[in-house]
């Protein structure tokens, strides 16, 4: 099938999809090889525009135009540039968004999220990619696109028919107990991901969090990518420790609901983008080690780790 371009201002291809916040793509030639739906997908970037390939489409797939498809996975219809505007001016967020530019939040099919980040509990990014991996390739149907083999998400009805040691057999550990335990109650009906929709940003956190291996942090994950509530803030290890560093750097004990209650209102009707950029900011740059010795050096030279944060970034960048 030959390449389709579609427009895609504002866009970056490789950032969105590295971002930690889908973990199936591959690289694959100049551009990346993954599903969306159930169709599997050749994506490259040219300047602003995006040239994609599909695999055979399935029968029983819904017909729906395909530019309309990835333009919508992609949400290249948010307006980004009014949302980085809607950004706090502090010298940290201002490099995360210089640097993420062209970062959009992805929008996920809500089975795939939730099953994704209850996988991703205490677990770092690469590890994530190998348990999306093992659930498709043991439970997902295969698809083929220039000769790759790629395998779709398993549907929760197929996970729910899984015996926990299967489950375990894909690197889950003590997570397969949880992922099986909510399979079945999205299988049997009894958990509706699709009419939680309706519900409000409150109501909808306080339903993620009754699933088994559903807590704060993974629940603010669902909302924002399997919900696109664009307010969630999802506080993981990095975000807390740019948190603490930045805009708590003098004290040396804050509470978690402080740290929520902060957010909440400081990033603003954006907040899950600026997290997203913080994120990738962050976790691109720095380590923990770099994280103590930007601090140390902050208090030497009595600055907030920010400052030189974002310092240390414009730096890297020069030539």
């Amino acid at each position: 099938m030959k390449m389709i371009e579609i427009s895609a201002p504002d866009f970056d291809l490789e950032k969105t999809l590295n971002s930690g916040q889908v973990f199936h793509w591959q690289k694959a030639g100049n551009g990346f090889a993954g599903t969306i739906d159930d169709r599997a997908i050749y994506a490259e970037q040219c300047d602003s525009v995006l040239k994609v390939r599909f695999g055979k489409t399935p029968a029983r797939s819904p017909r729906r135009p395909l530019p309309e498809l990835v333009a919508h996975y992609f949400a290249l219809d948010h307006p980004l540039a009014r949302i980085c505007a809607s950004f706090p001016a502090d010298p940290i967020m201002n490099a995360a968004r210089d640097f993420c530019r062209g970062l959009r939040i992805i929008r996920q099919p809500k089975w795939e999220c939730l099953t994704t980040f209850i996988c991703s509990s205490m677990k770092q990014v690469a590890h994530i990619r190998q348990i999306s991996l093992a659930l498709r390739k043991r439970f997902g149907e295969p698809r083929q696109i220039g000769g790759r083999v790629l395998y779709m998400f398993p549907s929760a009805q197929r996970i729910a028919r899984a015996s926990e040691k299967q489950l375990r057999a894909c690197a889950l550990g003590y997570r397969a107990r949880h992922l099986r335990a909510t399979a079945q109650l999205v299988s049997s009906g009894e958990c509706d991901l699709e009419a939680w929709s309706a519900r409000s940003d409150v109501e909808l956190g306080k339903n993620l969090c009754t699933l088994p291996g559903v807590g704060a942090k993974i629940a603010n994950c669902v909302m924002l990518f399997g919900y696109e509530r664009l307010r969630a803030f999802p506080i993981d290890v990095w975000i807390e420790r740019v948190l603490r560093q930045q805009y708590f750097p003098r004290r040396k004990k804050i509470a978690a609901q402080r740290l929520r209650e902060f957010s909440e209102t400081y990033f603003g009707e954006h907040g899950g983008y600026a997290q997203q950029y913080l994120f990738h900011h962050a976790r691109t740059f720095w380590g923990a080690h770099a994280s103590r010795v930007l601090v140390s050096a902050s208090r030497r030279n009595n600055l907030s780790p920010g400052s030189l944060f974002a310092a240390e970034h414009k730096r890297r960048k020069s030539p």
